[in-house]
């Protein structure tokens, strides 16, 4: 009769279940962490910690739920600060919400109309205060269920009156600092906004123009040709233009060239029977005529740009005077090399026409429209005509002039509103600047640059090109949810009052308590007395990315938790998209910069955006977004969060459903590792039963010392942001390291020796210490997960592994170089044996590798080597039997191991001897102890006798 000795082994245990169920449970746990204050009691245990980093968080815009790239950030940010956490640092994380600007005005706009309809500005301005607020608690929870830990109840909004009030008051930092200057200058105007735009506001996409080669004639044809050394005779001499935009060409008031080109008088197509000489860039000659239909060219004569400045043309349709002036910005690339100039409507064109003398016309309303007071051009009336519509109107017009020298449609790259996707242009208005050459600011912010960390590299370089060549920063928009540019500025002059700086700061005082509409609601009286009669309140708001650009000064500067303190280390983050170089990262280098004169933050970390698995835009056109709501309730946070530590955030990072699932495979290894320590570590008291790591058998000296070398990669990954470096170590460690060898030997001990014995308690001292240092290498990524594990670990321990840094308890070892090829040698055998059963497995010779012996031949001196393991080998390959026998050449049937410096040989044979049915090893000796008939002489003696000893494996 066979007897039941299940009593008698040591299976696993644990309430760990093998299932994580994470979309059922991670709100259990969330919801425990809120009513217990987790992240309040976090930051009162770590306040102490003589480092401190601040992760501060660029504000989503308050409107919509989250979607995946709103995931992808602040999973990031979550998981730098987790990190900082266990490597030893105070690390506050204070949320925050950009609440001011245009889509909230558009929503609630859809809601109540436009301000003045049906609500009066003040009744509207809370509308969308109202909006902003239950956007905020949309997205709150959603960023909340994500598992990211931050002081979600005591957020930065940047329409809270506080902050409101703190904007102003930078802003008077920055009046007082001598950046701020008005003027009529060219910026990218949005006609459904009515609206200037700022540079991170515009995206581009493709649009149809139409193309023309406009003639501007002589009015003295003959001084012209003669500066060509021609005589014109009775010819039009013309300087052509190329450009795209037909409808600016009222508003056109000179033709620049360029001083050092080279341009030629060229014979060019007659107009009514008249003959027509042209003007034409010498190396642009043959492409501008082949567009006009003329084949071959007459070169008449050349002459320098610089020659021809000053030449007064005819304006095609106007009877308007233009000078021909000089601009470095005009190329021989493209085009005529001449360049028609409308100040009203470029850059450049503004540029050089201040140079010459040139002002502005201002033809152009804010709705795109021409302005009543527009001068006809013959019959074509275009007061109250759109821009777009003027454009065929105007081409026709040149053509019955007879001044159209080419026309063709072309498809090209031009700025869109990046809300309305619709095209914008440049318009002058008058405006509110940070001037980036006054006082030196482009110089300061390009010097703060060289001091900042950015992650990737890249990104030092591509803002710092992008502060070259920036215009200066205009920040009034028209609109009316936005914090005022609160200055008071003289009727007649137009100049801000001589004491700006004092009276935003009383304006601020009163915005604390009321918010904008305390600047509104002001009698300016209050604050200038009888000169109130001589000025004018702005009613311009700042531009959204001043709101954002601030947060330094009105979250950082003003919250004390956020400030160094008595840290000795001290370290502030900035974390967001690529698109934030031109966006966050600049409006807040550019304002820092104005105020403190450097950066505002020591570190940049750029991330990339979402893509699908063919590396697609995500669109719901396309049906291949990816909704982090949807992962959430089907996977779990947690599978999201390995799903982002996993992907490669310095590029585009591809996503799908199949790509989840591969993620979700691998999160469950992690989890069946977890499980499998904790299983076995049952009845473990770490107080009672820890063996140290000295004493411990070799094997498990070996798990722990691979264990620390992991540590010492993970711990550098994180502080280098290798998020997909910690994954690889983190998995390979415990699928290979972990579940391939070292779980799979000491099952065996685990569950064979007896419960107190000293082997038993060497392995479970080792996986107490894996188990200690894993839970904090996933912590980071793993929020939920991580915790489960840490309150399932045995002895005394804090309420989280977020209270805790690195583990210490992994001991290094200073192996030798001997020891070091003791081991690789080894395993190298055991990679060698392990193709030989399976060459068996597979051909049905054994089921598993307990029906097999193994027989290892080498070199004498490597038999030396492993001679005094030899009664503990099998243990190591996990057959029933090891020999170890001395050969000089390849037995016959063997496979060959190359060692370091030697060869080794390792065959099998199935074992003939009894299964013991408590180990399930194949011993000679099963049955030989008469009262146990069915075991093997050692399991006989961890039965009911002294138990075995083991000191390797």
């Amino acid at each position: 009769m066979s007897t039941d000795y299940k009593s008698t082994i040591n299976l696993p245990q644990t309430d760990f279940p093998m299932r994580g169920d994470l979309p059922k449970r991670e709100p259990g746990w969330l919801a425990g962490w809120e009513t217990g204050g987790r992240y309040a009691r976090i930051q009162q245990a770590t306040a102490g910690r003589d480092k401190a980093f601040v992760l501060h968080d660029g504000p989503p815009y308050a409107n919509g739920a989250i979607h995946i790239g709103h995931a992808v950030n602040k999973i990031l940010k979550d998981m730098v600060v987790r990190s900082k956490l266990l490597a030893g640092h105070r690390a506050p994380y204070v949320p925050g919400w950009d609440c001011h600007g245009l889509p909230i005005e558009i929503a609630v706009e859809k809601q109540h109309g436009k301000p003045g309809e049906k609500l009066d500005a003040r009744a509207f301005r809370q509308k969308c205060r109202e909006y902003a607020a239950e956007q905020i608690d949309t997205q709150r929870a959603g960023f909340k269920r994500l598992g990211v830990l931050g002081d979600w109840e005591n957020p930065y909004r940047t329409m809270d009156f506080k902050y409101e009030a703190d904007m102003v008051r930078a802003l008077s930092r920055i009046v007082a600092n001598g950046h701020v200057v008005r003027g009529a200058k060219p910026v990218y105007w949005c006609f459904d906004c009515g609206s200037a735009l700022a540079e991170a506001e515009i995206e581009y996409g493709d649009k149809v123009s139409p193309a023309v080669d406009v003639a501007y004639d002589a009015v003295d044809p003959k001084e012209l040709a003669a500066k060509f050394g021609v005589d014109a005779g009775d010819a039009v001499v013309a300087v052509p233009i190329w450009t795209t935009t037909p409808w600016t060409l009222p508003e056109s008031q000179a033709v620049s060239l360029g001083a050092e080109l080279e341009y030629a008088l060229v014979d060019g197509p007659a107009r009514n029977g008249k003959r027509v000489l042209l003007v034409i860039a010498a190396a642009l000659v043959e492409k501008a005529l082949a567009r006009y239909g003329v084949e071959s060219p007459t070169v008449l004569g050349h002459a320098s740009g610089a020659a021809l400045n000053g030449t007064k043309l005819q304006h095609p349709f106007y009877e308007r005077v233009v000078p021909v002036i000089l601009g470095d910005h005009v190329s021989a690339e493209d085009g005529t090399g001449a360049v028609h100039t409308s100040p009203d409507h470029g850059v450049e064109d503004f540029v050089v026409g201040r140079e010459n003398g040139i002002g502005l016309l201002n033809y152009i309303g804010a709705r795109g429209t021409y302005r009543d007071d527009t001068p006809k051009a013959g019959d074509l009336d275009l007061a109250g005509m759109h821009v777009w519509k003027a454009n065929d109107a105007i081409v026709e017009l040149l053509r019955a002039r007879g001044v159209l020298l080419a026309y063709a449609k072309i498809e090209h790259s031009y700025p869109n509103c990046w809300r309305h996707k619709t095209p914008v242009i440049f318009r002058a208005t008058p405006q509110w600047f940070i001037g980036m050459e006054q006082a030196g600011l482009r110089a300061t912010a390009l010097k703060s640059i060289k001091d900042v960390r950015w992650v990737p590299g890249w990104g030092e370089e591509r803002i710092a090109g992008m502060v070259a060549g920036r215009p200066d920063w205009c920040i009034s928009r028209q609109r009316t949810w936005g914090v005022p540019i609160a200055l008071f500025v003289h009727k007649a002059t137009q100049e801000p009052h001589p004491d700006s700086v004092a009276l935003m700061e009383q304006v601020a005082k009163r915005m604390e308590q009321g918010g904008i509409d305390a600047w509104y609601d002001l009698d300016s009286a209050d604050l200038l007395g009888d000169q109130a009669k001589d000025y004018d309140k702005v009613t311009d708001v700042l531009d959204v990315w001043f709101d954002s650009g601030v947060t330094h000064f009105g979250v950082i500067g003003q919250r004390p938790e956020l400030q160094k303190g008595s840290a000795s280390q001290y370290k502030v983050m900035y974390l967001e998209g690529s698109d934030q170089h031109r966006g966050w990262f600049q409006s807040s280098l550019l304002t820092s910069a104005a105020i403190h004169g450097r950066a505002p933050y020591d570190d940049v970390l750029t991330h990339g955006f979402t893509v699908d698995a063919s590396g697609r835009k995500m669109s719901k056109s396309l049906g291949n977004v990816v909704a982090p709501q949807k992962v959430m309730d089907t996977l779990g946070a947690d599978v999201l969060r390995l799903w982002v530590a996993s992907a490669d955030y310095r590029n585009e990072m591809s996503v799908s459903d199949e790509i989840l699932k591969r993620v979700s495979d691998g999160y469950r290894r992690l989890r069946n590792t977890a499980r499998f320590l904790l299983g076995n570590l049952d009845g473990f008291d770490p107080a009672k039963h820890l063996v140290k790591v000295e004493d411990s058998l070799l094997l498990d000296q070996w798990a722990v010392q691979q264990a620390y070398d992991v540590q010492q990669a993970v711990a550098a990954a994180y502080e280098r942001y290798d998020f997909p470096e910690v994954v690889a170590r983190v998995q390979n460690f415990c699928t290979n390291e972990m579940g391939a060898l070292y779980l799979d030997i000491t099952k065996d001990r685990l569950y064979t020796m007896p419960t107190d014995s000293h082997g038993r308690r060497s392995a479970q001292s080792a996986m107490y210490r894996i188990a200690e240092a894993l839970v904090r290498w996933l912590a980071p990524i793993l929020a939920f997960t991580a915790e489960e594990i840490w309150q399932a670990l045995p002895g005394e321990r804090g309420e989280s592994v977020l209270l805790e840094t690195w583990y210490e308890g992994l001991v290094a070892t200073q192996a030798s170089p001997e020891q070091r090829r003791w081991w690789s040698d080894l395993l190298a055998v055991r990679d060698g044996a392990a193709r030989v059963l399976e060459g068996m497995r597979k051909a049905e010779q054994i089921g598993a590798a307990l029906e097999a012996r193994l027989a290892i031949n080498a070199d004498a001196a490597t038999v030396a080597r492993y001679a005094p393991a030899l009664d503990e080998l099998r243990f190591f390959f996990i057959t029933s039997d090891a020999s170890l026998a001395a050969a000089e050449a390849q037995p016959a049937g063997a496979e060959a191991v190359e060692l370091d410096g030697a060869k080794a040989w390792v065959s099998a044979s199935v074992s003939e001897a009894a299964k013991c049915v408590r180990c399930w090893h194949r011993r000679d000796d099963v049955g030989s102890h008469a009262d146990h008939p069915e075991l093997c002489s050692r399991c006989v003696s961890n039965v009911e006798g002294p138990g075995e000893t083991r000191r390797w494996f």
